[in-house]
This record gives C-alpha cells, structure tokens and sequence, in this order.
C-alpha cells in the first residue's frame, strides 16, 4: 500500500526555517508531480510548490522567495526548505504525489497525512 510519509514540522520562531520533507512508502513503478499544500485555519486548501520528476518547480507567487521545493527520485522523497518564516505561514502542509503503482495501473493522487507548521513567539 502506497503512502505519502510526512515529517519535519513544528513550532518555530517569526524568522526562523524549517524544512519539510515526505517520502513515498510502498512499492511504485514511477512518481511524477510531487507537491506542497497547505491549509490555515478557516481557509481553503492551497499550493505551495509544485516540481516534475525533472524538476522543473512552480511557486504560489508570493512564497517563491521564501521557500524552496527539491526532490530525491532515488528516495521518492519530496523536500519543502522554508525561511524567514512569520506567523501567516502556520498551516498544516499537506504532501502531494501523482503515483503510478504499477506498469499497467492508472497514475493516482495520493496525500500525505498533514504535518503542522507554526510560527509564534
């Protein structure tokens, strides 16, 4: 069974990091997309950055110069490196993956669990 793992959130200080990683688990013939969300309380679910499996990236525009999505195709693992954090980055950041299971299976979106970021003093 395939599973998006999550780890690497916390509580941080305004202007701090923290770097988010999710690691694909179970047995995948490829993963393509991998993805960052995230949700605050009281909004709607939103990108954060998205990379290929080539590792071309797209950003929501105001978060480009902050954070940074990197991947590992050896490890299927997914990185999101994010600075100078402030209080309006607290979310729960939702890992997101486009997964083929096998040579004949259709590609499935798959989601990590949430891991919580707060920023607070």
């Amino acid at each position: 069974q395939v599973q998006l793992v999550e780890s690497g959130g916390g509580l941080v200080q305004p202007g701090g990091s923290l770097r988010l990683s999710c690691a694909v688990s179970g047995t995948v013939f490829a993963v393509y997309n991998m993805a960052w969300y995230r949700q605050a309380p009281g909004k709607q679910r939103g990108l954060v950055a998205r990379i290929t499996a080539t590792g071309n990236t797209n950003y929501a525009n105001a978060l480009k110069e902050r954070f940074s999505i990197s991947r590992d195709n050896a490890k299927n693992t997914v990185y999101l490196q994010m600075n100078n954090l402030n209080p309006e980055d607290t979310a729960v950041y939702y890992c997101n993956a486009l997964i083929k299971t096998s040579q004949l299976a259709t590609n499935s979106d798959y989601w990590g669990q949430g891991t919580q970021v707060t920023v607070s003093s």
